[in-house]
């Protein structure tokens, strides 16, 4: 039996879940509100305030979506009371970041500066010059573009330059030795 597809899920006060035809799931709460459809052949059950998650059957196919079901319906409850976040550190001479309005202006070093506008749903914060932060609702969606931000100019592992997120860890090379004699 799934151990993580087992664990019942807790609603806490203020979130609404709905559950409708098809295992189409809405989640509202403080931050906002998301929709999934789920797989269609697993068990959503509402009781109270926990929700627990069961398969239909022992197939191959109904064990590896069980845990998967739950941590997607646990996941759209935690950001809808709490958000998700990720930061990014910028490292390089002359690289930095700021915020115009609702647009992410980058300058990375190219001859241009590379600009990212905000999508609905996701914020960007830029606390200083060399550090964003992205907020959002919606774990898939906050992940998708903190990848497509770091994608911009991504870490080398001779100097560290590029964008990195805050807990990531650049394995460092060494270059090229002295002239030879």
């Amino acid at each position: 039996m799934s151990r993580i597809g087992r664990m019942p899920i807790t609603v806490p006060a203020g979130v609404t879940v709905n559950v409708a035809e098809g295992n189409v799931v809405t989640v509202k709460g403080p931050k906002g509100e998301l929709t999934q459809s789920l797989r269609p052949e697993m068990i959503i059950k509402q009781e109270g305030t926990t929700i627990t998650v069961e398969r239909p059957s022992d197939d191959k196919l109904h064990r590896s979506v069980h845990g998967l079901t739950r941590t997607l319906l646990h996941n759209m409850i935690i950001g809808v009371t709490e958000g998700f976040k990720k930061e990014l550190d910028v490292n390089g001479v002359g690289y930095r970041v700021a915020k115009e309005g609702t647009n992410l202006v980058m300058n990375l070093g190219y001859s241009h500066q590379v600009i990212v506008p905000e999508i609905p749903g996701i914020t960007i914060e830029v606390p200083g010059p060399n550090k964003i932060i992205i907020h959002g609702c919606d774990k898939q969606a906050v992940g998708q573009f903190a990848a497509e931000v770091r994608e911009k100019r991504p870490p080398e592992p001779y100097k560290g330059k590029g964008i990195k997120y805050t807990d990531e860890v650049i394995r460092r090379k060494v270059g090229k030795t002295g002239a030879k004699k």
